[in-house]
This record gives C-alpha cells, sequence and structure tokens, in this order.
C-alpha cells in the first residue's frame, strides 16, 4: 500500500478511537438534558474525520499521463521538503503547551501564532502581532465569556 493511502488509514483509526471515546465519555446528570453536551464538538469532529479518511482512502488516485507519478513523496529525496519547518512548528506547540500556565491564555497564544506565522515565512510584524492579538483576544472571549469556562488570560504576576 502507498503513503498516501497508509495516512488515511492512520487518521481513520484515530478519528475510529477519537469517536468511541467520545461517545462513552460519562456525562454528569445535569448534562445529559442539555441540548448542547460536552462530548457533541468531538463526535462531529470524529465523524468529519471518518468521512474525509474514507474519501481519501477510496478515492482514486490521479497520475499523470507523463508516468512521473505525480506528487508522490520521494524518500530518496527526503531532505528537498521543509522537515526543519515541521520540527519547528512541533517545538512551538510543545513550548506553548509549557507556557499555556505560566504566561497565561493570551500572551503565551500571541507569541505562538507569532512564531509560526515567522516559521511559515511571513515577516511584516505589524500584520503578525495584530492578527495574534485579535485572533487570541477573541478565542479568549468566546471561551471564557461566552461559554464560561475559566482560562487564565494573564501572567501569574498579572492577575
Amino acid at each position: 500500500m502507498a503513503l498516501d493511502k497508509w495516512i488515511p488509514v492512520f487518521f481513520l483509526l484515530i478519528s475510529i478511537v477519537y469517536g468511541y471515546a467520545s461517545y462513552t465519555y460519562p456525562l454528569l446528570p445535569f448534562e445529559k438534558n442539555m441540548s448542547f453536551l460536552p462530548n457533541t464538538m468531538p463526535l462531529v469532529l470524529s465523524v468529519l474525520g471518518i468521512i474525509l479518511s474514507g474519501i481519501l482512502l477510496f478515492s482514486s488516485k490521479v497520475v499523470p499521463s507523463d508516468g512521473s507519478g505525480g506528487d508522490d513523496i520521494d524518500l530518496n529525496r527526503l531532505g528537498d521538503y521543509k522537515l526543519n519547518q515541521g520540527a519547528l512548528i512541533l517545538a512551538a506547540m510543545i513550548a506553548y503547551a509549557l507556557l499555556l500556565r505560566p504566561l497565561g491564555f493570551i500572551p503565551s497564544t500571541i507569541l505562538f501564532l507569532i512564531g509560526c506565522s515567522w516559521v511559515l515565512g511571513e515577516r511584516k510584524l505589524h500584520i503578525m502581532i495584530s492578527v495574534a492579538s485579535i485572533g487570541a483576544v477573541s478565542i479568549w472571549y468566546l471561551v471564557q465569556e461566552v461559554l464560561g469556562i475559566f482560562l487564565k488570560p494573564l501572567p501569574w504576576f498579572m492577575g
């Protein structure tokens, strides 16, 4: 089986396990009568993951007429791919998870978004700061004020 079929199989398995875990999630007594349950969004995400993985898995591959194989991943030329960017994004995710509690949601999210956009090639600092700030504050407001889930917005010494 080609690599372009193994990846959808992997995501299909993850989606099935995630869907099973969210379906069997124990609800509290007062949550059973709510219109939007804590496991509603995970169930929707798992169903979408199963559908999209199935589409990718069972779709036929279009091969160019010149027989070159198209955009297959050539393991002999693995150095030509942007693996450094992927590794830096993964490192940024780990740093974000570690800094979320001590720095607070808003500063750590802004730093994460600015850092990731820098890694991906954006160099206009005024755009990165404004977009990251608007995005972080908007998400914090929606989660904190609309959904009522407490997120510590600022570092420990400021709040």
